[in-house]
């Protein structure tokens, strides 16, 4: 019998002794295993037959089982014991997601050697490489993995990691070994004592964050950090236990979101995860389709920018689109808001071809927070919804304006501190031993606390106009994106120590009306941006609200320069710094290219 797709949940609030509140759930905690190895015995046993991970693998698929899995993972492990790995002896992944990089974090995870996934773009961009050697040389690997010997053979013999034992599936050089090859190990009574001694505190893993204001910052993820999200998880989505989740998975498993938290939901749930070598970009968005007309999830995790893109393919082929409705229990969106134009359509074509909607919802969290914090798990969400408390989890509200809040929390899924960075941890913690996130939330309804909350942006991103009025730039931006819907990728709000606030648009990919190089404009492209911006500034009023200028970008945001991450969310501080001298060319009105939308 199929239990309630949402939970009968409460919020209750502490007032904290500075005058701020404190929301937590009133949702008990549930079992919380010791470590990933618990789940993977389990499914081992349970359901030895059931695929675990698929990837593509020539025209069709490899699959390995619940079985296979912890036989490979117990012999890589083994085989890392005997080159005496262990907690000091981190080891580097520099490739994506794939079953190989699979195994080994697991076997890592059932060791005790930290994993240390790194995103793709700093070993096959160049210009990223600086990158890939800070983390390297801060973390100090002993192993470096990477699934493609040639193809990642540039970032292999890169200074920093000459003297790094290497591992590669495939392609290997002579200085390589093969991935194989540490198959062969044999379990026995140390790998037993190794496994046993791998407890909550021990450390899983190093994610290291976008580094959006400096080098990237080390984010260590324990096991109880991992285990217990998961538990809090299955406390809010019973769903999750109904029956064996799929997902179909593109993204980074450098990012917390799919590497700790998809991941670890199909591991703990008995699952399946096939693995989508597509992305949500021009010349790969091909293959996502083709892997969805062969494979579909009952779980849809992704980012905005994905759904835009399957909306829109999704509303072409009416096949596909049975499909991938056709045994859907959840869609869920992270990473920004999802427009309300993509949320309806996706309402839309789930009720055509089902008469249903699955559950649609979001959560909100950071990859020092393992990461879910807030989960709207009720019922009822609308894009922006963030919900509430997850379990065992404090959220510290304090008041930030009218009606807006700063939040912090702590809790068994919350970090102590980075990866050796004292000074990082002296300014992201307050005295009560809350991390500071730096976002901002406003309740859905002041009167009932229990409605949730809906994300308000970052506040350091908030900015002064040179009149000293304050500016919430993630409002505004959510705003423009919803009055440019179909026309534009993304856009950054200006303003600081300005006149008056200002655009950089990002041309949807699908319009493309711009050449490489210098700014073009369309004449057409661009009347009807300025006809939009004209018709959201009629709604509302005040420097701080109203848009006067926009300049449209001629080249999309750039992985190199750090400008989007690798799920594919702007980077708001670098785009800034990179663009300076766009935003210099916005506030000349002298210059062409400048759309002057105020009249």
């Amino acid at each position: 019998m199929q239990t309630s797709r949402y939970v009968q949940h409460g919020v209750k609030t502490v007032n904290d002794k500075d005058g701020s509140l404190v929301l937590q759930s009133t949702l008990p905690l549930g079992p919380v295993a010791k470590n990933t190895g618990e789940w993977l015995h389990y499914w081992a046993g349970s359901a030895p037959d059931r695929t675990f991970l698929m990837e593509r693998s020539g025209p069709g698929w490899r699959e390995i089982s619940y079985r296979e899995t912890l036989q490979q993972v117990q012999a890589l492990a083994a085989s890392l014991l005997a080159r005496n790995m262990g907690p000091e002896t981190p080891i580097v992944v520099l490739s994506g997601p794939g079953i190989d990089h699979g195994i080994l974090m697991l076997a890592t995870q059932y060791t005790g050697v930290p994993l240390v996934p790194l995103a793709e773009q700093y070993s096959l961009i160049p210009e990223a490489a600086g990158r890939l050697d800070y983390c390297v040389q801060k973390i100090k690997p002993a192993l470096v993995y990477a699934v493609d010997g040639q193809k990642f053979g540039n970032a292999l013999n890169r200074d920093a990691l000459a003297s790094v034992a290497k591992l590669v599936s495939i392609n290997a050089s002579d200085a390589a070994e093969s991935f194989e090859s540490l198959l062969q190990g044999k379990a026995g009574a140390r790998l037993e004592t190794a496994y046993g001694q791998v407890g909550p505190d021990s450390l899983a893993k190093i994610l290291f964050t976008s580094g959006s204001t400096g080098n990237p910052k080390g984010v260590p993820q324990t096991q109880q950090m991992m285990t217990v999200n998961q538990a809090q998880y299955l406390s809010c989505l019973p769903l999750l236990a109904e029956r064996p989740p799929v997902m179909v998975d593109w993204l980074p498993w450098s990012h917390v979101f799919a590497g700790s938290s998809n991941f670890n939901m199909i591991l703990s749930n008995g699952g399946t995860l096939v693995l989508d070598d597509g992305k949500p970009v021009k010349g790969l968005f091909d293959r996502t389709l083709e892997n969805l007309s062969m494979h579909v999830g009952t779980l849809s995790f992704n980012v905005p920018v994905a759904y835009s893109l399957l909306v829109e393919a999704l509303g072409n082929d009416k096949k596909l689109r049975q499909r991938f409705f056709g045994d859907l229990d959840m869609i869920f969106y992270a990473g920004a808001s999802l427009p309300e134009v993509i949320w309806s359509a996706l309402e839309k074509m789930s009720i055509e071809v089902s008469g249903k909607v699955p559950m649609m919802t979001s959560s909100w969290g950071l990859t020092e927070t393992a990461p879910a914090c807030l989960l709207h798990y009720q019922g009822g969400a609308g894009t922006g919804m963030i919900g509430v408390p997850v379990p065992e989890l404090d959220a510290k509200l304090i008041p930030h304006g009218p009606d807006r809040y700063e939040i912090r929390v702590k809790g068994p899924n919350v970090i102590s501190s980075y990866f050796e960075a004292p000074d990082k941890d002296a300014e992201s913690f307050d005295d009560e031993g809350y991390f500071i996130t730096g976002d901002a939330i406003k309740f859905i309804d002041a009167n009932d606390l229990a409605a949730g909350v809906r994300f308000d942006g970052r506040i350091t991103e908030d900015f002064k106009l040179l009149t000293g009025t304050k500016v919430q730039a993630a409002d505004i931006r959510l705003r423009a994106l919803a009055a440019l819907e179909g026309l534009v990728q993304d856009v950054v709000v200006t303003g600081a120590d300005r006149n008056d606030l200002g655009l950089l648009i990002f041309p949807s990919a699908a319009i493309a009306p711009f050449n490489d190089g210098e700014v073009v404009i369309d004449t057409e492209y661009s009347d009807n941006i300025v006809k939009r911006i004209r018709q959201y500034n009629q709604t509302t009023s005040g420097s701080s609200n109203q848009i006067a200028r926009v300049l449209l970008m001629a080249q999309p945001p750039s992985i190199k320069d750090a400008e989007i991450t690798a799920k594919g969310s702007l980077n708001i501080s670098a785009i800034v710094s990179c663009r300076a001298g766009l935003i210099e060319r916005l506030y000349d009105d002298s210059d062409a290219a400048c759309l002057t939308v105020l009249v």
